[in-house]
């Protein structure tokens, strides 16, 4: 029997732009599913001028999608919708944040939660009292936590924080966009990713100290932000902002992908990155730094390749066999399709929305 579908508020970082974030693909994905499965979502996005010019997606098919200019605005135009939603969720680095929820909080009658999609900077952020987002008095009081980061964190926003309810909800994959594609191969190793403090040193030791250990290796990393002072190997290509509408061509374009995570992920461990499940998708091998939970979602050496050094990495790009490598990547495939869509993801929250209200049953 089909539940009667539910009226979704959800108040997050960008679902019109994926320029320098890694929500909007998050959202886009998950909003998507839940509209497949009949539920009606708005979608509202604090107007900023950094993403107005760098809009890929202004008007979402499958979600009303609407820009507030100010908290007045916000109040103004949406308290009614909010107020009477089955469900609204507040997510990460939206923009006065704190404020939002507190009006959230205070406003809506249904289901208050709070999404996490950058859960292991949340907490230190947190902890050097930097509530950017997201206030503590605030955990105790949105009836869901969900968080990007899964195991013994879950348990310290319950137990330390006051979080009724801490759940996982992590990132995932598009199928429609992500799978196998015959390319010609450009680069034996890739690297995408915004630039990051934390993230260049071991993209530096894992990646481009190899690229200049081996001249005749060819690499290239894509992503915004990164500073004109880095001096990038010779062999190494990079390229300033890839829309996702071309991250397929790009993961089919190599032979191996690499994967780096920030610094305060890795303390955490249990943080999967989105570009993990996107090159799975796509059938190409990942090397990947090592964090605590990997071993969870895919299994060492079969389906994904540990580097600790330039020489793991050279080792994995010059020792393993075409066909080792082929079949490296259709196991990590094979994983994520299995475990990782936004369609997962989707079912996951309705079945969360079941445990907290005792009556709402998912779809089969």
């Amino acid at each position: 029997m089909s539940p009667a579908p539910l009226q979704i508020v959800v108040l997050g970082l960008s679902i019109t732009s994926s320029w320098g974030n890694g929500h909007a693909t998050t959202f886009r994905g998950l909003v998507r599913e839940l509209a497949a499965r009949s539920h009606q979502i708005l979608f509202l996005e604090r107007d900023v001028s950094w993403y107005a010019s760098h809009r890929d997606l202004p008007n979402p098919g499958y979600c009303r999608t609407e820009l507030y200019s100010s908290q007045a605005d916000l109040h103004n135009r949406f308290a009614d919708e909010v107020r009477e939603a089955d469900l609204v969720i507040v997510g990460s680095y939206v923009p006065e944040g704190v404020a939002v929820g507190e009006w959230v909080l205070k406003t809506a009658l249904g289901i208050k939660a709070f999404y996490d999609i950058d859960t292991p900077v949340t907490l230190a952020k947190l902890e050097r009292n930097d509530f950017e987002y997201l206030h503590p008095q605030l955990i105790p009081q949105y009836d869901l936590y969900l968080s990007f980061t899964g195991g013994p964190t879950l348990d310290r926003l319950e137990k330390v924080y006051g979080s009724p309810m801490a759940r996982p909800l992590y990132c995932s994959y598009d199928p429609d966009l992500y799978f196998p594609e015959p390319q010609e191969i450009q680069w034996d190793l890739g690297y995408l990713g915004t630039y990051s403090d934390d993230r260049q040193p071991p993209l530096e030791k894992l990646m481009l100290d190899a690229a200049r250990q081996w001249s005749t290796g060819k690499f290239v990393v894509a992503g915004p932000q990164y500073p004109a002072t880095i001096q990038w190997p010779a062999n190494t290509q990079y390229i300033h902002h890839l829309p996702p509408a071309e991250h397929r061509q790009f993961y089919n374009s190599q032979r191996f992908t690499q994967n780096i995570t920030r610094a305060d992920m890795i303390k955490a461990g249990y943080s999967p990155s989105v570009r993990l499940f996107e090159a799975a998708a796509c059938g190409t091998p990942i090397i990947s730094d090592f964090w605590e939970g990997l071993d969870s979602l895919f299994t060492f050496d079969s389906e994904i390749l540990i580097s600790y050094s330039a020489q793991d990495t050279l080792h994995f790009l010059k020792d393993i066999s075409e066909q080792e490598r082929k079949v490296l990547g259709e196991r990590a495939r094979q994983k994520v399709q299995h475990n990782h869509t936004a369609a997962h993801r989707a079912l996951e929250l309705e079945k969360y929305v079941k445990e907290l209200t005792g009556s709402y049953n998912t779809l089969a």
